[in-house]
């Protein structure tokens, strides 16, 4: 589940008034692995997601930022000319040792019962934070780089592919079983657009992890992603995740089956009576079909949601079952937990 451990948990949100360091929290192995394990403890998924954020390698190769309580992350230089570009460096891995070190905990703790699940942002959207000094509601500098820098902007996309890559790498080879890629900012570029300035860098990265590590599956997300879902498909992932604003049926469709999918329940409705919740479950799964789904939201867990309802939607989907014998995949539905 997107955004699995986090402030709409009660043991999170007192653990983070005794840090109140958002930087500390992500960068200190013992609470990484304490936080990635609150949800795990609780609810039992499938998966344990590292707690991290796609921002964390910047300082690693050479991009150092802070977060503030109201602006969010803010980087004080952003990289908007070519001598602003010389600040960058090679990722150096041993400024993430936090990370691999939480990654091997995180493995040694769930054993086999869970698979391990790490992620990075895509070149694309770590650039929008670096070029626009922090988040933005217009990306109005970097698009408009693309026309009167594009040389500049292509060096720091390519710097960040081969940074990125590494930094999978580096994950997987410290535990993670799995990569999810967040094409976050991706959905804010027309198709074109995204075919340019965004796929051949994901693809690149595609490349190269399966060079490494042929047996990591690769998912890529992009929030807003209803016209890429063709475009996602060529940069050759194993999955691609659907934001909640695609219908899954229309969206298995257009991918085809030769392709497995993650998501896609609208966030909000774990605000909603747990029938209704439910009954949004198994219309998902059954417009997914029987092979290649991976259940999930279709974006992160919204601040507030009640954590009975995160609960319901694990003990939901752990009583869906499909009639193998049946190729119209009929589920049964078994003893609810709730």
């Amino acid at each position: 589940m997107m955004r699995q451990a986090g402030r709409y948990m009660a043991v999170y949100r007192k653990l983070a008034e005794k840090h109140p360091s958002f930087r500390k929290r992500s960068e200190t192995t013992d609470l990484i692995v304490e936080i990635s394990l609150q949800p795990w403890k609780a609810f039992r998924p499938d998966g344990v997601i590292i707690f991290s954020d796609i921002l964390t390698p910047l300082p690693a190769f050479g991009v150092p930022f802070d977060i503030e309580e109201v602006r969010g992350p803010v980087i004080q230089s952003p990289i908007r000319s070519e001598n602003d570009l010389k600040a960058l460096h090679p990722i150096d891995m041993e400024k993430l040792q936090f990370v691999g070190e939480s990654l091997k905990i995180l493995r040694q703790e769930v054993g086999d019962h869970a698979a391990v699940l790490g992620f990075v942002g895509a070149p694309w959207t770590i650039a929008t934070y670096m070029v626009e000094g922090g988040t933005t509601r217009t990306y109005a500098t970097i698009k408009s780089m693309c026309h009167t820098a594009p040389s500049l902007l292509r060096a720091l996309l390519s710097h960040l592919t081969k940074a990125i890559s590494d930094y999978i790498i580096y994950q997987v080879e410290s535990g993670a079983h799995c990569i999810q890629i967040f094409d976050s900012w991706g959905g804010q570029l027309p198709p074109d657009m995204w075919e340019k300035w965004s796929k051949p860098y994901i693809t690149e990265i595609v490349s190269v992890v399966r060079s490494k590590c042929p047996q990591t599956p690769l998912v890529l997300y992009i929030n807003g992603n209803g016209g890429l879902l063709e475009r996602m498909k060529g940069t050759r992932v194993d999955v691609i995740g659907l934001d909640w604003t695609v219908d899954m049926a229309d969206g298995r469709k257009r991918l085809g089956s030769d392709i497995s999918v993650q998501g896609n329940v609208d966030p909000a409705y774990l605000f909603s009576p747990l029938p209704a919740v439910t009954e949004e479950i198994q219309r998902v799964v059954k417009c997914a079909g029987p092979h290649g789904h991976i259940l999930n939201l279709g974006h992160g867990v919204l601040v507030g949601t009640p954590e009975e309802a995160v609960a319901h939607f694990f003990d939901v989907t752990k009583s869906l079952k499909y009639d193998s014998s049946s190729q119209n995949h009929t589920m049964e539905e078994s003893k609810l937990l709730v």
